[in-house]
């Protein structure tokens, strides 16, 4: 990772540590939702390539019933960039791991990345003065957090996006 002050500022606003660690808080939150049980730390990996890439996030369907596989197949670009996205990204997904750790609101337990809890007022606090679009990726993180826990466990969900951890 380069040093904060040598990042250009696309990358400073973008892929700063306290954003994308609230976009992993969400996905944990989302995932806990639905089955009671955290998101995977391996599945974590997907969360920023797929939400933070506007036509990818565009694209997510808006229920989780719609089944992963099946739009997959739809949407063949998506699963085929996917995997290089995610490694490009793959850092700074560590980076909010650590940030969200440190902070203690990821906590990395076993396996599963657990959102706490204590920090939902004041995540949704900072939300509401931010942009649509920021808002949007919050949003769409907890989607794919409920979405990923539909369609099975971490290492089902990485192998349908042709990923090997």
């Amino acid at each position: 990772m380069r040093n904060w002050g040598a990042r250009v500022s696309e990358e400073r606003g973008l892929l700063a540590p306290c954003f994308t660690a609230v976009l992993l808080w969400y996905a944990s939150v989302g995932h806990q939702a639905e089955v009671n049980r955290a998101i995977s730390f391996e599945t974590s990996f997907l969360v920023l390539p797929l939400v933070l890439h506007r036509q990818t996030r565009g694209a997510l369907p808006r229920s989780v019933t719609t089944s992963l596989p099946v739009w997959l197949d739809e949407n063949p670009l998506v699963r085929a960039n996917i995997a290089d996205r995610a490694k490009r990204l793959a850092p700074f997904t560590k980076e909010a791991l650590l940030f969200g750790g440190m902070r203690r609101f990821l906590v990395l337990k076993g396996s599963e990345l657990i959102s706490a809890m204590d920090y939902r007022n004041g995540i949704a606090n900072i939300l509401s003065d931010t942009s649509d679009e920021v808002r949007s990726c919050a949003k769409r993180s907890e989607f794919l957090g409920r979405w990923f826990a539909k369609a099975g466990e971490g290492r089902t969900v990485l192998a349908l996006m042709g990923i090997r951890p």
